[in-house]
């Protein structure tokens, strides 16, 4: 049985309801929906945690290579490599609400793939607060960031034709929009160069994202719902993809996964649902970085690697 402490209820006896904005929240209810600190008060804990475990992974590994992908100075990535000749590569998106993180952060995350036998890769990339509100460029970058690793993988030992995308939050959401990019039109690369990808804990239609205090951050406009939503372009998935979420996550993350999953499926592409029971969002980002944990076991799965 599963005991869903959520902010909505806590808060429905201490104040009057305000009119419907989406679906049955009030605006209130629909920012505490997309602020992860209401539904996860060890937000703190868990993020020392990560900071402590990529520090001392960085320790046993040493620094990973740091190669520009584009002309600004934020777009480089830091490449983790495996002994494995001719290895799968995974690329990783981290979130942090299109405004926080650096992949230096995420290092907790690369002895997992590395003793499996894969390289990981992981951008940065402009925070929506550089680019004036605007997440157009952000996801741009990390297509490019995509397209850069299937161009030079043999240049670190990497299998172009085994390229895999994982983020978790914002960074699942711009790996959603990564996976149904046109890769023929925009970059004249085959079209199927992602060979899958492993979404935690993200958004997919940014229709309600835009009515939320999110909104004060970012500029959405029309055209930018519509092209960031990657729910509205499945047709452009050519890739199987395994979407993730807990149980103690915000009403509308876990929605989002949950239909964006069912969406897939409904278009008749390969599509699998795991739901981490007990899991609050940043303890589904955190069993990324376990080989046994749900999302490492998932990330391996997709690749096609054992766990030893």
């Amino acid at each position: 049985m599963t005991i869903n402490v959520n902010a909505k209820e806590s808060q429905s006896n201490e104040r009057a309801r305000g009119p419907l904005v989406w679906l049955d929240m009030d605006q209130k209810e629909l920012d505490d929906a997309y602020d992860q600190s209401v539904y996860a008060p060890n937000q703190p804990l868990l993020a020392l945690r990560r900071k402590l475990a990529s520090e001392a992974a960085l320790q046993r590994l040493g620094a990973p290579e740091r190669v520009a992908y584009g002309s600004t100075e934020i777009e480089q990535l830091d490449i983790y490599k495996t002994h494995r000749p001719n290895a799968p590569v995974n690329v990783f998106i981290h979130g942090g609400a299109w405004r926080n993180g650096q992949a230096k952060d995420s290092a907790y995350l690369a002895e997992m793939f590395l003793n499996a036998g894969a390289h990981l890769v992981i951008p940065d990339f402009v925070q929506v607060q550089d680019a004036a509100g605007n997440l157009m460029p952000m996801a741009q970058q990390v297509r490019s960031a995509v397209a850069w690793v299937y161009k030079n993988a043999a240049s670190f030992g990497g299998d172009p034709d085994r390229l895999y995308i994982t983020g978790h939050s914002s960074g699942a959401h711009l790996s959603g929009c990564v996976l149904v990019t046109d890769w023929e039109k925009d970059f004249s690369l085959p079209a199927d160069i992602l060979k899958g990808g492993l979404l935690m804990s993200g958004m997919y239609d940014l229709k309600p994202v835009r009515l939320s205090k999110r909104s004060e951050y970012v500029k959405f406009t029309d055209e930018i719902e519509q092209a960031l939503s990657s729910q509205r372009h499945i047709d452009k998935l050519n890739a199987p993809i395994i979407v993730a979420y807990g149980t103690q996550e915000t009403p509308e993350f876990q929605r989002q996964n949950r239909e964006f999953a069912a969406a897939v499926k409904a278009a008749g592409k390969p599509v699998e649902l795991i739901v981490g029971e007990g899991f609050n969002h940043f303890e589904m980002q955190e069993t990324l970085g376990n080989p046994y944990g749900i999302g490492g076991r998932a990330a391996l799965k997709l690749m096609g690697l054992c766990v030893n």
